[in-house]
């Protein structure tokens, strides 16, 4: 399950922690939104650290398609649909600038790209109403979108009924670009620490992080975290956590060089892979899509196993070589959340809810917490920043959101319910496979990796939710606010902050290990 994008680029080494250390700025998380931040923020002159939990690109952010495009499916039209058109332009001028940020970087790095046109298409005739909206709404908006032309549509060996496009798009290794912020932000100065792991924020007395290793002090801390790892704001509550796959084919067949996502049915993304935007030599093409809400899914391998079957009936030649998931945070309102976190005195920043289109939104959060830090006055900011820090909240906001937190209420219940009616002890799950069984009324989960099998607690440490095996990941996934742990119970990402407990073996339970607490 690893990116083809990490095959071809070495880790970033780290410089050790240093407990006790104050710095002008911590940064949480590096990945585009931390980098970027952290080096816009190095450049003002500021004394910036970054704590990585794993390494440089650990998750979203080495692990997406590589589209840099503000043309983002039914993004747009699902916008305009709830709110103002200023709110719409806004947003993409916000895409604009976060987008021009990641090329003129590139340049500078020298992290090659390349120029394609970016497709929001129709699958279905049904589906050519939803082109329809989306050409209005970006058109509206600003963006110089036009309707595909039949020559182009026709060149596509998958199904499309209509497209809108946007020319002058942008496809690159998304890994290689965070690799090179790295090497750039330590060459100037930034002091970067891998492998450690927050684990509480503070804002008072004074702000500061506690970690793995220790006690690090600031004057701001910045939450890069895909979703904050504090429950201030509860914006756990406030988005929700979706999660999809990519599969990476090789092909020696003409492979269309667009970047296309479709705006009906199940989602379909596609883009080719060349020598100017990625490791080509590995896979020309990938194909993801079919996302999910996090732990909501029966099979996250069937899910995969699906964009397989799709890619090899329209691409007969194509074999895959690698296939991984990506998990990212959509909000109620769909404008992604930056700046101050509540209660945390002006002193704790954050950004959440980019919905899968990070690659330009991150740079435009980091562009507006460098602008909220450096206090630069809202009359020299960019429009887009003030529009957008005022919330629109609306009635359908509302709904989305009431619905969402209905279902977390069912699967919190459901998971419960659903433990206790296999207790233990259980046969040994084949290898690959995990199962949620009852000890003593409590959750357990068993799982086989690697010929290992082991025993945690299957309650979630965040709000106490059940957790579900995820059959292609090898992890237990949360199906209330999406927090994910290894086989072994080791937090990988989430709202969650600690372990899962490793549990001891018991008389008649076929477990390789006895647990010892991490």
């Amino acid at each position: 399950m690893t990116p083809i994008w990490k095959r071809t680029t070495d880790p970033v080494t780290g410089t050790p922690f240093q407990p006790g250390r104050r710095r002008d700025v911590l940064v949480v998380g590096a990945g585009l939104t931390g980098l970027a931040t952290a080096l816009m923020l190095l450049r003002e002159g500021k004394d910036v650290a970054v704590i990585e939990a794993g390494e440089v690109g650990e998750l979203a952010s080495g692990a997406n398609t590589g589209k840099l495009t503000v043309l983002q499916g039914s993004v747009l039209s699902a916008l305009r649909r709830h709110h103002p058109a200023r709110l719409v332009r806004a947003y993409v001028e916000a895409n604009l600038d976060g987008a021009r940020w990641v090329t003129e970087i590139a340049d500078e790095l020298t992290v090659p790209y390349s120029r394609r046109t970016a497709y929001s298409y129709a699958q279905t005739p049904e589906g050519a109403e939803c082109v329809e909206a989306e050409l209005r709404a970006a058109a509206e908006a600003g963006l110089a979108v036009r309707r595909a032309s039949a020559d182009e549509l026709t060149q596509v060996p998958f199904p499309v009924v209509d497209a809108v496009a946007l020319d002058d798009q942008v496809a690159i290794d998304p890994q290689r670009l965070l690799v090179a912020l790295a090497r750039e932000f330590v060459r100037a100065g930034g002091v970067l620490h891998t492998g450690v792991r927050v684990t509480r924020v503070h804002a008072v007395p004074r702000a500061g992080v506690e970690t793995t290793a220790g006690y690090a002090a600031a004057g701001q801390v910045v939450l890069a975290t895909a979703t904050p790892i504090v429950d201030r704001g509860l914006y756990f509550a406030k988005v929700r956590g979706l999660r999809s796959s990519c599969v990476a084919f090789a092909t020696s067949a003409p492979v269309p060089s667009g970047l296309f996502i479709s705006v009906d049915g199940r989602t379909k993304s596609v883009r080719s892979v060349t020598e100017a935007d990625g490791p080509a030599g590995i896979a020309q093409l990938i194909v993801g899509g079919d996302g999910f809400a996090v732990g909501r899914t029966s099979s996250v391998r069937a899910e995969i196993d699906g964009l397989i079957s799709w890619a090899e009936e329209h691409f007969p030649d194509a074999t895959p070589v690698a296939s991984w998931s990506a998990q990212d945070y959509q909000s109620h309102d769909l404008v992604p959340f930056v700046g101050a976190m509540p209660r945390g005195l002006g002193r704790i920043r954050f950004a959440t809810g980019y919905a899968k289109w990070g690659l330009s939104n991150a740079p435009a959060a980091a562009q507006r917490i460098t602008a909220e830090i450096g206090k630069v006055p809202h009359k020299e900011r960019p429009d887009w920043m003030n529009i957008i820090a005022t919330r629109f909240t609306v009635p359908a906001d509302l709904a989305r959101g009431g619905v969402e937190n209905l279902r977390v209420g069912w699967e919190a219940a459901y998971g419960w319910i659903g433990a206790q009616t296999m207790p233990t002890p259980i046969r040994r799950p084949a290898d690959g496979e995990g199962v949620v069984a009852s000890r003593g009324g409590h959750p357990v989960g068993i799982s086989t990796v690697d010929g290992r099998t082991r025993a945690v607690s299957a309650i979630c440490p965040h709000l106490g939710g059940v957790l579900r095996w995820n059959d292609a990941d090898l992890s237990w996934d949360c199906p209330l606010h999406a927090s994910r742990f290894t086989a072994e119970g080791c937090r990988i990402e989430g709202p969650a902050l600690c372990d899962l407990t490793r549990l001891p073996r018991v008389p008649g339970e076929e477990i390789d290990e006895p647990a010892v607490d991490a």
